[in-house]
């Protein structure tokens, strides 16, 4: 018997699905890069990553993966046996670490569980010890996909700001852009990477780096090699809507299509539809007596929720038996998670409905695959959901 009739249920944490819109919008014959039709388009969507980077530095569009725009933000500020500060989050925050040591930076790694997002207290601790002001940047994930912990980050930039350290602030958004609040120039962020397939709600291929005066000044001085992502080279062209390669035209099509539906909902019901949702998906999880990973309230994650599984069963099986009964997609466990959880994308295009269908067909798949719970984690989600909705009516009648 086949699953596969109607709706994919894509529940994972990014790519996130593409709203038809912005289908729609990249559907069209590509044009002169070099052209004023061009021009337009490139202008219009600098200046709308601007507003949602909240910035009014320049924001850089490489056609890229996040990983791409993660190294364009070690090669312009960074140089060989500088000494950095990062913290273990989870699997991404130790990729970066990773990507940072085979460029020859020298990584402090504080360690963490997988179970909340950076500690600023620590890193503040960290920096007042550095008389010599050795470290040269921080680099903090700022949503941790494999978690579903995020990290506070105007909190670290009070913590950098106390110990009085001079050291670059560098910040994974690559999960939370458009979906969680973030704040580049007013948390004193010295280069924000981000990619299109999450928040933005794009297909993958365009990564981004917002950058501050003072990583721009670093960047003139720093001794790492770099061509394709060299920012001075994207910014000339950019000045007047230009790119100094051949862009991803199609795809900066559904980039401006993306802006455009995100200042029509306005970012704070965006970040409140979020939180919303994301509030609602805990609510299911525990009530099927499962446990939520992230450990730190303040932390739990807008974009996704990481689910632990009961001793004995295996994360992947359920996924696995989930697909196959309900045509749903569920993000799988990584590196040191790997079997022992599953994550609930609840980011981008997403809304209540959609939502509780995917609790829906987790609940299913969980009977069918054998696992222990106890039934109604959607009933949970919709409770949850409808006192939320009657605060927020009651806060807009006010």
């Amino acid at each position: 018997m086949s699953h596969s009739q109607g709706q994919h249920f894509l529940q994972i944490p990014g790519p996130s699905p593409v709203p038809e819109r912005v289908m729609r919008a990249m559907d069209r014959q590509v044009i002169d890069h070099r052209g004023p039709t061009f021009q337009k388009l490139g202008q219009d969507v600098l200046a709308g990553c601007q507003l949602v980077f909240k910035t009014k530095q320049p924001v850089i569009i490489f056609p890229s993966s996040g990983t791409g725009a993660w190294e364009a933000a070690i090669v312009n500020t960074l140089s060989p046996g500088d000494k950095v500060l990062m913290c273990e989050t989870g699997h991404f925050a130790t990729l970066w670490q990773q990507m940072a040591k085979r460029f020859g930076l020298e990584v402090e790694f504080l360690p963490g569980d997988w179970r909340r997002g950076a500690d600023a207290a620590a890193i503040e601790a960290k920096l007042a010890e550095d008389k010599t002001h050795s470290f040269k940047a921080v680099m903090v994930v700022h949503n941790e996909t494999s978690t579903g912990a995020t990290s506070r980050i105007g909190a670290i930039r009070k913590a950098i700001d106390n110990a009085k350290h001079p050291a670059l602030f560098l910040v994974d958004t690559i999960s939370s852009l458009g979906s969680v609040d973030f704040r580049h120039d007013e948390w004193g962020v010295d280069v924000t990477v981000s990619c299109s397939q999450k928040g933005l709600m794009l297909p993958p291929g365009l990564g981004f780096n917002a950058i501050s005066e003072k990583a721009r000044a670093a960047a003139k001085t720093n001794k790492m090699p770099r061509s394709y992502w060299d920012w001075e080279e994207m910014l000339k062209p950019n000045a007047s809507g230009f790119f100094p390669y051949t862009p991803a035209t199609t795809l900066l099509y559904g980039l401006q299509e993306a802006l455009a539906m995100l200042q029509e909902e306005g970012l704070d019901q965006v970040f409140r539809r979020h939180h919303r949702l994301a509030a609602a998906t805990r609510a299911a999880v525990r009530a099927w007596g499962l446990e939520v990973l992230c450990v730190e309230p303040s932390e739990y994650s807008p974009v996704l929720t990481a689910a632990l599984m009961p001793e004995g069963h295996d994360a992947d099986r359920f996924r696995k038996i989930t697909l196959e009964t309900c045509n749903l997609s569920l993000g799988t466990g990584l590196a040191k998670l790997a079997g022992k959880v599953f994550r609930i994308g609840h980011l981008g295009d997403c809304n209540e409905v959609v939502l509780l269908g995917a609790l829906a067909g987790i609940e299913r798949g969980l009977s069918a695959a054998g696992v222990p719970h106890k039934p109604g984690g959607v009933t949970a989600a919709i409770a949850d959901l409808a006192g939320r909705n009657d605060v927020e009516a009651t806060l807009a009648a006010e």
